[in-house]
C-alpha cells in the first residue's frame, strides 16, 4: 500500500485517507519500520475509507461544481438568514456570542471560537431549514 510520510513534533500517529492517496502523520523520531507496521495494521480502515471515497466520486459524476457567483449569492443570502436565527435561538439556549462570520468551508458546517465567534458555511442556504436550525443550535451550545 502506497502512502505519503509527513513527519513533525506531533506525539501520536496519524491516518489521512484522501481521493490523492494516504498520508500518515507522524512523530519524528518514529522509524519507517514502525510506521509501516501501523499501516499494516489499520490496512482494514484504510480500505474502508478508500472505499467510501470511490463510492463519493461516482455519485457525484455529472453533478457541476458551483460557480464563485452561485456562492457569493448563497453567501448573501446566509448574511441575512442565518443572524436572524442566532438572535432567535441565542436566548433559548441561554447564551451569548460575538461576530458572526460566513464562509465558503470544505469541511464544515459551522463552529465557535474561544472568542464567542461565530462561523457558518455558505453552503447551508442549500439544506432544508430545521438543518439550518440544528447547526446554529449546535454552533451555540458550544458557547
Amino acid at each position: 500500500m502506497d502512502y505519503r510520510i509527513i513527519r513533525s513534533n506531533r506525539k501520536t500517529i496519524g491516518l489521512e485517507v484522501k481521493p490523492e492517496g494516504v498520508i500518515v502523520r507522524s512523530p519524528r523520531g518514529l522509524t519507517d519500520q514502525s510506521i509501516a507496521k501501523f499501516v499494516q495494521e489499520h490496512r482494514g480502515w484504510i480500505e474502508e475509507k478508500q472505499k467510501i471515497i470511490q463510492e463519493r466520486a461516482k455519485s457525484m459524476e455529472g453533478v457541476e461544481p458551483l460557480t464563485m457567483d452561485e456562492i457569493r449569492k448563497l453567501a448573501n443570502q446566509a448574511l441575512k438568514v442565518i443572524p436572524e436565527r442566532v438572535r432567535f435561538y441565542a436566548p433559548k439556549v441561554g447564551v451569548t456570542y460575538g461576530r458572526i462570520t460566513i464562509r465558503n468551508q470544505r469541511s464544515r458546517w459551522g463552529s465557535c471560537s474561544a472568542k464567542g465567534n461565530l462561523n457558518f458555511n455558505c453552503l447551508l442556504m442549500l439544506v432544508p431549514p430545521e438543518v439550518l436550525d440544528c447547526i446554529v443550535v449546535h454552533a451555540l451550545c458550544h458557547r
